[in-house]
């Protein structure tokens, strides 16, 4: 998808350095450039684009009482796969869910306030999804090295809009 470059200037903005002000679009607006009208145009553009899924805090998980997480992959009947997926979306503690072309075709993450928490919400999944104690891997987290992500969106195109 083509970007112009000040939606990648503005995109790489929203995402390093997001203000936290009351007019955090007219602040983005005067680092840029840009009216704060033409900051959440932009915005409201990528987001109905699909580029912009949303905006939102990275929160420090242990400052807000998440001592437990873990990575859950499962083995799920390629019939059954939205099913499942339906069910593992349910929980608010589910961050992230993907079918993956492996075995273990459906892998989750999902973070508590406590190991047994997590556990309860594990093994939930797996009864409601009545998927077998077998088919399923509980991987949960030994020590974290890094959680961000971050896109380089000041990147040159080349003529066919990819960036280099």
């Amino acid at each position: 998808m083509h970007l112009d470059p000040r939606d990648r200037v503005l995109l790489q903005q929203v995402q390093d350095a997001f203000p936290l002000d009351p007019r955090p679009y007219r602040v983005l607006g005067g680092m840029l450039g840009m009216p704060e009208r033409e900051v959440m145009e932009r915005l409201a553009e990528l987001s109905r684009r699909g580029v912009i899924k949303h905006i939102a805090p990275i929160l420090e998980p242990r400052s807000v009482g998440i001592r437990s997480s873990t990575l859950v992959a499962m083995r799920v009947p390629e019939e059954r796969m939205h099913e499942v997926a339906a069910i593992v979306n349910e929980y608010d503690s589910v961050s992230h869910n993907y079918r993956r072309d492996d075995d273990y075709n459906l892998w989750f993450t999902v973070a508590e306030a406590s190991d047994e928490a997590l556990f309860e919400t594990v093994d939930e999944i797996r009864r409601r999804s009545l998927v077998p104690p077998g088919e399923i891997l509980n991987l949960p987290v030994v020590q974290r090295f890094k959680l961000d992500v971050r896109f380089r969106f000041l990147a040159e195109e080349d003529d066919d809009g990819r960036n280099r």
